[in-house]
């Protein structure tokens, strides 16, 4: 157990914050497979620029890599193209 009143305080931030990381990195996650499920170009377009900026501030928050956040952008950017063919 802690024995200071800042470490018991940290404990307590550490607890909050990662919830929230967790709740935002699922939430991500969730609107990629949303994107990949998606047939129409049109919904596809329009999604697209909420979930590069999800990962845009998951990377910046280093909550995920930001190579694996620039690797997900590129690979949705391809499929949303792909659609419009």
């Amino acid at each position: 157990m802690a024995n200071h009143k800042s470490s018991i305080k940290r404990i307590r931030s550490n607890d909050a914050k990662r919830i929230l990381n967790r709740y935002q990195h699922k939430t991500a996650r969730n609107a990629v497979r949303t994107l990949r499920a998606t047939k129409s170009e049109k919904d596809a377009k329009a999604l697209l620029p909420r979930i590069i900026s999800m990962l845009d501030k998951l990377a910046k928050r280093n909550i995920i890599h930001k190579n694996k956040a620039s690797n997900l952008k590129s690979k949705l950017t391809v499929f949303v193209n792909g659609l419009a063919k």
